[in-house]
């Protein structure tokens, strides 16, 4: 069985699944690269609750779209019908966040809470008001809140697959206006740039990503396409374009390998799995990224103990103090500075007087630069070599009587 759906996937992520299923890949994996990157931009700007506010905001548009056709003689499923209620739902949940942030005293967030809830509040009331209809139990609305592709018709797919593509032309098209912006919107604005203007072009994508993936991913879910690469880029670097190309990187790979996993396994919802393959990515680069990962983070802090204890033993054999701690001696013993009888060796009489020598340099360095920020640079494990000059060394080394006077 294990064989037969690992045999299925492949064929999926190989886009030998059927036409269908290739398309809706594509188009996934086209609407992740949107959504990562796009909302990576709201992570920088720090307005990650927006993307929250649009998503819940979409689900009175699908019901009253839906209520709307069914009323014109319409079966209320296509997907166009329903897309142009979400957009329209959306668009006035966002209006009303702007309005109510800027006309009253209520913070951001603040509206954001009171939009997403009423908005999502209506649209539960639509949804159990439409099972009552004749054909609401046909509707299958429900797959707008989890996401769903099986049985997707190949104009929805194509729908996706174009959407996904505008969705990344605007990313491409904008990305340093709205990166700019998102990094400093006062320079922006010092700049000529109309920083209003970018944000709404920014909320704009965000709802044009929610939109589109309502049918993928699910208006539930959506939240974490929007959040979970740029999340995920954070931990790869420190640079604003490469955060965004990343999290673009992250959102296309997530989408593209979750729709080919649904494929094979249509019983599986589409944005679960779509979430989990992200998440999957977002927890190995919090253990293995090399600069901020949890793994890395732990062996930074290893050798920083382990340059503390050599630090230590070193004054201490330059002191002729017995070494108690025995974590310090093995490491004194693994860099060859004592033999196993705990007698420093040639080169650990030699390190250790110039530990000795530095502590002195440093004593004498903080009372000549007492007003300068040089002065609070020792840390005791940063060699003096890499602080100060060497015609600053010499004149230390003149006032304390050169290195000469240091016992080893």
């Amino acid at each position: 069985m294990s064989e037969t759906l690992s045999g299925a996937v492949v064929e999926a992520l190989l886009l030998q699944a059927g036409y269908n299923a290739a398309l809706v890949a594509i188009g996934a994996g086209l609407l992740g690269i949107a959504a990562g990157a796009g909302g990576s931009f709201l992570f920088l700007r720090k307005r990650a609750l927006v993307s929250d506010a649009v998503a819940h905001a979409t689900l009175p548009g699908v019901g009253l779209a839906f209520m709307v056709m069914v009323a014109l003689g319409s079966d209320g499923r296509s997907l166009p019908g329903l897309l142009l209620g979400s957009a329209l739902s959306a668009t006035a949940g966002l209006y009303l966040v702007d309005w109510i942030s800027r006309r009253t005293r209520l913070a951001e967030d603040a509206a954001i809470g009171a939009v997403l809830s009423v908005f999502f509040g209506f649209g539960v009331v639509l949804l159990t008001i439409i099972q009552t209809l004749g054909r609401g139990r046909q509707a299958g609305l429900e797959d707008f809140l989890l996401g769903s592709t099986a049985g997707m018709l190949f104009q929805d797919a194509v729908i996706i697959a174009v959407g996904g593509a505008l969705a990344v032309t605007v990313v491409l098209a904008m990305r340093r206006p709205m990166m700019l912006v998102a990094f400093d919107a006062e320079y922006a604005a010092a700049s000529g740039i109309h920083v209003r203007t970018v944000d709404l072009i920014m909320m704009a994508l965000v709802m044009a990503v929610t939109v589109i993936g309502l049918k993928v991913v699910g208006l539930i879910l959506i939240v974490a396409m929007l959040i979970i690469p740029a999340v995920t880029a954070r931990f790869w670097t420190d640079r604003t374009e490469r955060l965004v190309i990343i999290a673009g990187i992250v959102g296309g790979l997530a989408g593209y390998v979750g729709a080919a996993i649904s494929a094979a396994a249509p019983a599986l919802p589409t944005g679960p799995v779509i979430v989990l393959v992200a998440f999957a990515i977002f927890g190995a680069s919090l253990l293995f990224a090399p600069n901020r990962g949890v793994l890395a983070a732990a062996l930074r802090h290893r050798r920083f103990r382990l340059r503390v204890h050599e630090r230590q033993g070193l004054l201490a054999l330059a002191r002729g103090e017995p070494i108690l701690d025995g974590l310090t001696l093995r490491v004194l013993r693994s860099q060859g500075l004592i033999r196993p009888d705990g007698v420093a060796t040639e080169d650990g009489r030699a390190q250790a007087a110039k530990a000795q020598l530095d502590e002195r340099r440093w004593q004498e360095a903080r009372q000549i630069y007492r007003n300068e920020a040089i002065a609070g640079r020792y840390d005791g494990l940063t060699a003096i070599e890499q602080v100060l000059t060497p015609d600053e060394i010499t004149e230390i080394d003149r006032r304390i009587g050169g290195p000469a006077r240091v016992e080893a």
